[in-house]
Parts: structure tokens; C-alpha cells; sequence
């Protein structure tokens, strides 16, 4: 956990303070977008750590860093996962074959049949752990978009891990 005086120091440009505020945001920004933005995830991470270093001064409330934080790397996942897959279609081949069992069991390549925000919303509620009116304030969407976009996405997990 980050101490509020540092998180105010890193406001107001101490760059020691800013340093240690983004090595110690760094592995849990890491961990949210590595499943939401799959091979991308690196990348999605550096994006979202620019994000918080260019608007860290922003934050009313050091003590929501972590929060406010996490909503900004689900917001760069996705958008990077997005603009992956716009780049690079989906190669089947890639696919587990239905009959190869240690394939199968790969969770990334499952995830990787996913869209962008259906893995946004698995992470948020499954790995993070939050309920979905946290999940849906995060994803910016109302309630029931969130609930539904949940079902969809654990229905399409079910469906890509039973092929």
C-alpha cells in the first residue's frame, strides 16, 4: 500500500516520490492487463502507467489511487486489446484442437476468443474480485450492461472451453 504523503509528493512533481508511486502501481497494473489485453498486455500496461504518470496531479483523493488507478488499466487494455485485434485477426490455427487435452487447458488461448470487454469484465469480477456495480463504475457502463456483458462473457468462456 502507497502512504498518502508520498502520493502527494508525486503531485506535486517530487520525482523520488513518483518513481516509487509507479514501481509500486506497476505489477498490479501488470496483472490487470495481462488477461484483458492477452500478448498485448505489455504494452497496454506502459500505456496505462503513461496515463497515471501524466495524470496522477488529477487525483482528488490519494487514498482511491489504486481504484482510480486500476479503472485507467482496464481503459488501456481494452483499447489496446481493441486496436490488436484490428491489426492482427484471430488466427485459428492458434485454436486448441478439441481433442488435444494440454491445449485445451490453456486459459489464454481460451481467453483469447474473447472480446476485449468480455475479458475486461471476467478480470474485474473474477480475478479482482469486485461486484458488478464496482465492475460497471470501472467499465463505465450502467449496471445491467455490465451484469449482461458478465453472462455473455462466462457463456462464450464455457462455450471456447468445452471446443
Amino acid at each position: 500500500m502507497i502512504e498518502e504523503q508520498l502520493v502527494r509528493a508525486a503531485q506535486r512533481g517530487d520525482t523520488v516520490a513518483m518513481n516509487d508511486v509507479l514501481d509500486a502501481l506497476t505489477p498490479y497494473v501488470g496483472r490487470i492487463c495481462g488477461p484483458i489485453a492477452l500478448s498485448d498486455g505489455p504494452d497496454a500496461a506502459q500505456e496505462a502507467l503513461i496515463a497515471i504518470f501524466r495524470g496522477l496531479r488529477g487525483l482528488e483523493n490519494p487514498a482511491a489511487l489504486f481504484g482510480w488507478a486500476r479503472a485507467i488499466a482496464v481503459r488501456e487494455a481494452v483499447r489496446v486489446a481493441r486496436r490488436g485485434q484490428r491489426q492482427q485477426p484471430a488466427e485459428l490455427p492458434e485454436v486448441p484442437a478439441a481433442d488435444d487435452p494440454q491445449l485445451a487447458v490453456d486459459v489464454q488461448d481460451v481467453l483469447r476468443r474473447l472480446t476485449p470487454e468480455h475479458r475486461a469484465v471476467l478480470v474485474l469480477r473474477d480475478l479482482e474480485g469486485m461486484d458488478e456495480q464496482a465492475a460497471a463504475a470501472v467499465l463505465d457502463v450502467p449496471a445491467g450492461t455490465a451484469k449482461s456483458r458478465l453472462h455473455r462473457a462466462r457463456a462464450s468462456f464455457r462455450k471456447a472451453w468445452r471446443s
